[in-house]
């Protein structure tokens, strides 16, 4: 994540796992990772269901909330995509 400074990662937080959290200048992005090791069951993008979006705001939410020097920041929820050596991000996926 060039340009990106990761300020968590693998956080519980209401239940739920926030991936990684980082920051690039007044945005704080979480991001969600998923990976597949086939394609036998399907693309990891497909793992994000709304259902999991739903988790992954909630803890965003109540991470937010106990850290106040990030008030006036922008947030963005990106998903990560890993397939066997190759990355692809989703930015602002959800």
């Amino acid at each position: 994540m060039r340009g990106y400074r990761v300020v968590a990662s693998n956080v519980w937080v209401a239940g739920y796992e926030l991936d990684l959290v980082a920051l690039r200048w007044r945005t704080v992005v979480f991001c969600e990772v998923k990976s597949k090791s086939g394609t036998a069951w399907g693309d990891p993008l497909e793992m994000v269901t709304p259902e999991k979006q739903r988790r992954v705001r909630r803890a965003a939410e109540t991470w937010l909330t106990s850290r106040r020097e990030y008030a006036n920041h922008r947030v963005r929820f990106d998903v990560v995509a890993v397939r066997g050596r190759r990355l692809e991000c989703v930015r602002g996926a959800f």
